[in-house]
């Protein structure tokens, strides 16, 4: 499969661009030359085929060719709101979200959250998370990158979900009995916590809000890999 890389939308047929900056260095650094085939993608579905024209020292051109409608989305949308973990487990766990095919990631500050941004900071990491999900893109062929949203408080995200839901709210809790559905006809939206789980408190308020507390099993599973386990579930039969 020929490389790809993502590029700002909007690509058309026999046009002509410079890569940008990552896919550049990419391209010098495996030490494509000219004719080599390429693959691009903006966002919008599907993907180009491409064709490099000239490696440049800090420019590489190339020429757009025909559209491929591919996708390769789940049939299912899936937000995933989580308390973020710490360290470059948030890092890994948008990698592998993006991999696995969510929609939306919605990064939250709970109670028990370790880790805590704001202003400035809290800008560079979903800037730098938008940026992994771009790569994890272009590694596993989603022709769609997720939105990664501000970061939020759990109280003031739930405060601001629409009274009626039209999708349905899955709680990941390990105090839940309910297992999760086998399939999900319509758009998902799932709230796991940070490490050491959600308070009584948050739950009961997620439960306010329509959501329903579900089961991922007897062993508790850690922050960064509950939100995965759910993600793989939905994907076998949204894939």
């Amino acid at each position: 499969m020929p490389l790809r890389f993502h590029v700002d939308p909007p690509l058309h047929e026999g046009a002509e661009l410079s890569l940008p900056p990552g896919a550049t260095r990419h391209a010098q650094v495996l030490r494509l030359q000219p004719e080599a085939a390429i693959t691009l993608f903006d966002g919008s579905g599907g993907e180009w085929a491409a064709t490099i024209l000239r490696m440049g020292r800090t420019e590489v051109t190339v020429r757009i060719g025909p559209h491929a409608a591919v996708d390769r989305e789940l049939a299912l949308h899936v937000t995933l709101a989580l308390g973020m973990p710490a360290n470059e487990r948030m890092d890994t766990l948008v990698e592998k979200a993006t991999e696995l095919g969510v929609a939306v990631l919605q990064p939250l500050h709970c109670e028990r959250s370790v880790l805590r941004l704001s202003g400035e900071r809290a800008a560079k990491k979903i800037a730098h998370w938008q940026g992994v999900a771009q790569a994890a893109c272009e590694q596993s062929g989603r022709t769609r990158v997720p939105h990664i949203a501000p970061v939020l408080s759990l109280r003031d995200w739930l405060a601001a979900l629409p009274a009626d839901a039209t999708q349905a709210r899955l709680l990941l809790s390990p105090r839940a009995t309910q297992p999760l559905p086998r399939t999900a006809a319509a758009p998902v939206l799932c709230l796991s916590g940070p490490e050491g789980g959600l308070t009584d408190a948050e739950e009961h308020a997620a439960l306010d809000r329509g959501f329903v507390a579900m089961s991922l099993g007897p062993r508790v599973l850690r922050a960064d890999t509950a939100p995965l386990a759910m993600l793989a579930h939905l994907a076998l039969d949204g894939a």
